[in-house]
């Protein structure tokens, strides 16, 4: 197990390195820049603000310096927000981000093992078309229109919760933008688990179990629900995926000071080290989440670590 696990760690390094190079070119020969504004810049002006922060350097130039400081954990400053450096705006909101992003995940794991492990169970049952019929609306459903609409019902229309805004210290402020994003990924993981499981049941293997007297509930967690769960943690990497980018939309929807807004508005200025920072750290996420998603394969399927 530990050298599997040091073989899929270092991948992580030239991975996170290829989108680093395609990311910094990417925005960097895009058209348009940072400077450009409603009302034309003197060119004197443009080309003192350039030469400041080092954009009248060749490409190369520039990203060889960007490695560089890079390499030293410097971000760089943020070209629109000139108070701030990109490490601070991180600062600022990547706790409100992750904060949202567990309770989002935790949630939907437990609520989509639950109902997929049910319907599975009873097969053709209430639990089963209610479990369904959850996952349908769940996947069909996109952010922008579940969330509008949890904020109406509950926040306007019942007013339990904060339709939107944040207060620093009050987790009632992320209850609504974390089911908003929990939605989608309880269904699929729902999904997932009673397809899995059925197919699980009919092996022969658990016929043998059960022909040699063991319970139902022993039969299910003891020899079922391992191999069960493969497609779950292979779906684990792309759901933290969907969790940490899905929040860009949710957070610009309730109003919360997450990475989000900083990353649609670093884009829309072209703040280029603003996005890098952004996309590095985003990038790192799901670079992390497939890491610990294939250790967690290689734990339920022994199979996965000799080959």
């Amino acid at each position: 197990m530990l050298r599997y696990a040091v073989r899929r760690c270092a991948g992580i390094v030239p991975t996170l390195f290829v989108i680093v190079t395609a990311a910094f070119l990417i925005v960097r020969l895009a058209p348009g820049g940072p400077f450009d504004q409603e009302q034309t810049l003197a060119p004197q002006v443009r080309a003192n603000l350039e030469r400041a922060y080092g954009l009248d350097r060749p490409l190369g130039v520039q990203y060889l310096n960007y490695l560089r400081a890079l390499a030293q954990g410097d971000f760089g400053p943020s070209l629109r927000q000139p108070d701030f450096t990109v490490t601070e705006l991180l600062a600022q909101g990547l706790p409100v981000s992750l904060a949202l992003g567990l309770m989002a995940l935790l949630p939907a794991l437990a609520v989509g093992l639950a109902l997929g492990i049910a319907g599975a169970l009873w097969r053709a049952g209430i639990a089963d078309y209610s479990g369904t019929a959850f996952a349908v609306l769940g996947l069909a459903l996109p952010a922008y229109v579940t969330g509008p609409l949890l904020a109406l019902a509950f926040g306007i229309g019942l007013g339990w919760l904060p339709a939107a805004g944040w207060e620093a210290g009050s987790p009632r402020y992320l209850v609504l933008p974390a089911v908003t994003l929990a939605l989608p990924v309880a269904a699929a993981i729902a999904r997932l688990t009673r397809a899995s499981l059925l197919e699980v049941l009919r092996a022969n293997y658990i016929r043998t179990a059960r022909a040699r007297g063991l319970g139902a509930w022993r039969v299910l967690w003891r020899h079922a629900m391992r191999p069960a769960l493969l497609p779950v943690a292979s779906y684990l990497g792309p759901a933290v995926a969907h969790v940490v980018t899905g929040s860009l939309v949710v957070e610009t929807v309730f109003g919360l000071p997450g990475t989000g807004r900083y990353f649609v508005q670093g884009a829309i200025n072209r703040d280029y080290p603003l996005v890098m920072g952004m996309v590095i750290v985003y990038g790192s996420f799901v670079l992390l989440a497939n890491l610990l998603t294939d250790l967690l394969y290689g734990w339920l399927d022994p199979r996965v670590r000799h080959e």
